[in-house]
């Protein structure tokens, strides 16, 4: 959530990121934050000073009591009366006025960084590289959704007896190599100094606010009624709320978490070949790798952060792209993402299997999630980053690695499967 000190100091600059972003009715929305600012520190100053008058008119009136002056007294309660009748409708009004301030202000996205590039759609996204050679497959090549029914390594028809569609039942050699991907991600986060986690896989509504899920995504997320529970849409949302209220000592900065969880996603409204097989699910795995950071080294982590989930590209032997995202295509609460996208050989076209995005302080202020640096008391710097998700790394695997002998496994995996090929 964007500060009000930020909005009433920066409007211009506040209008502009929205305009980036492609926010409807921006400047109304503005305008009436701004409004409700005002009304909001007038009636606290209005209540700042009924209240002052009511405490000196009370020692008024011991002290007139004291002298014997009732009738004087008795005007000064009567005066007491109406001042504690004044301040009890301005503390109305104020909590009214802050109710609607905070309604109003979860609607707004973060700013975008200065170096998104304008647009409204992916295909405005900026491609900042490329890497690796695309392999080139005979005719004949299959999609993966073809690959895993030939080697029996994952069947959708059961789990769609089990749950329904999006629910694959991962066997074999399909779960093997599930739990190797896994291993490998958590192994490769830990070398680079992250320290791991195993949170709960489902968050309460504070939990999901604090990260920004809700109130903007609810409809994407499962929810269990009776329990008012959420499950997880990725592990950033539990990892993150670990420091919700929160004043983290600075010798504790940065803090570098990683965890591997199931996650759960709706999905409505999705179809088509593009959501065919692996391409889109409701459950799947996926590590995350979460940093909290001061202000001025949360961009020098964010790039840091892009060469660690590069390498396991690399190491994955996989082709790969990384996108910097416009301001139409930015998640609600990023003021700046990267994408990465490996190639599909076998469906000819990029696949998305990481986003690494930088909050600045815009999870930081929904969690109260501070640190004292320099003597003053500062929100902190909140990142995130899938490294990496599964479904569509698998995808790319089998696809770009299919040999007439079968499905080669990346030499980096092959430790961790215990074998070096799908046969």
């Amino acid at each position: 959530m964007l500060q009000l000190t930020f909005i009433r100091e920066n409007k211009d600059l506040t209008l502009a990121g929205l305009r980036k972003r492609h926010f409807a009715n921006a400047d109304a929305i503005i305008e009436q934050v701004l409004s409700l600012d005002q009304k909001r520190r007038d009636t606290q100053r209005d209540l700042d000073d009924t209240l002052a008058r009511s405490n000196a008119k009370a020692k008024e009136i011991g002290a007139l009591m004291k002298t014997g002056d009732k009738a004087a007294a008795d005007a000064a309660k009567a005066e007491t009366a109406e001042l504690k009748v004044r301040s009890k409708d301005l503390e109305e009004v104020l909590r009214t006025t802050e109710q609607q301030l905070e309604e109003v202000l979860v609607t707004i996205p973060n700013i975008p960084h200065s170096s998104v590039p304008e647009g409204r759609t992916p295909d405005d996204n900026e491609v900042v590289l490329e890497h690796g050679n695309k392999p080139d497959l005979p005719a004949d090549a299959q999609p993966h959704w073809e690959l895993i029914k030939k080697y029996d390594i994952i069947d959708f028809e059961l789990g769609v007896k089990i749950a329904g569609a999006g629910f694959p039942v991962y066997k074999g050699k399909g779960a093997r190599i599930q739990r190797a991907l896994i291993n490998f991600f958590l192994d490769e986060a830990l070398k680079a100094g992250y320290v791991e986690v195993q949170p709960p896989i489902v968050v309460n509504e504070d939990s999901g606010f604090g990260t920004g899920q809700l109130p903007d995504k609810e409809g994407q997320m499962y929810y269990v009624t009776e329990d008012k529970l959420y499950l997880i849409p990725t592990a950033e949302v539990p990892i993150t709320n670990l420091y919700r209220d929160v004043i983290l000592p600075e010798s504790q900065l940065p803090v570098r978490n990683v965890g591997y969880t199931p996650c759960f996603r709706r999905e409505a409204g999705s179809w088509g070949a593009h959501v065919r097989g692996l391409n889109r699910l409701h459950q799947f795995d996926k590590v995350e790798i979460v940093r909290i950071e001061r202000p001025d080294q949360s961009y020098a982590a964010l790039e840091e952060m892009s060469l660690h989930v590069q390498s396991l590209l690399q190491k994955l032997e996989l082709p790969y792209r990384v996108l910097r995202l416009c301001g139409g295509d930015m998640g609600f609460t990023s003021a700046l993402t990267y994408d990465m996208e490996v190639w599909s050989a076998a469906q000819q076209r990029w696949l998305e299997v990481s986003s690494v995005s930088n909050f600045e302080t815009y999870q930081a202020n929904r969690l109260k999630l501070r640190s004292k640096l320099d003597g003053k008391m500062q929100l902190m710097h909140t990142l995130n980053g899938s490294a990496l998700a599964l479904p569509r790394i698998l995808a790319s695997i089998l696809e770009n690695n299919q040999t007439p002998d079968g499905i080669r496994i990346p030499q980096a995996l092959v430790p961790y499967c215990g074998f070096d090929v799908i046969n």
